[in-house]
């Protein structure tokens, strides 16, 4: 009889052993997801940063060069790109998707930029070519 009473003893404790780790178990694997996807949100959100500024600094460098000045770039668009909108004339628009919803990312331009840029994912080459009082972007 003793003996059945140190087993039960010790299937309770084993019992108890494996609900506290699930308790605290559960908790850091919640922690763990929302971290990296706030990473995967910034990390996304400063690639897309950093093709805007790089079509501006390139549309600002074959608009004062003159015409038929032209250069490519090429760059990954992640895919969370829900628009990508030059109709403003002097901005380079992107509005990505986050967790937190929707956000657009806006840098100016000193030059008049016309074109198209990409919203899938995937690698491109963008071409920025110097016109006639602006500048046309383009993709393929």
């Amino acid at each position: 009889m003793n003996l059945r009473k140190k087993e039960a003893q010790i299937s309770v404790e084993y019992m108890f052993l494996i609900g506290f780790v699930t308790i605290i178990t559960i908790p850091l694997i919640i922690i763990y997801y929302t971290f990296t996807q706030e990473s995967g949100d910034e990390i996304n959100s400063a690639q897309i940063l950093q093709i805007a500024k790089k079509v501006i600094d390139a549309a600002e460098s074959v608009y004062y060069l003159g015409e038929p000045s032209q250069t490519t770039l090429k760059v990954n668009i992640p895919g969370n790109v829900v628009l990508a909108n030059l109709s403003a004339g002097y901005e380079v628009v992107f509005k990505v998707k986050t967790r937190s919803g929707k956000v657009d990312i806006v840098q100016n331009s000193a030059v008049n930029i016309t074109g198209s840029l990409p919203i899938n994912k995937g690698a491109y080459i963008i071409t920025v070519k110097a016109a006639s009082g602006h500048v046309e972007v383009s993709y393929s």
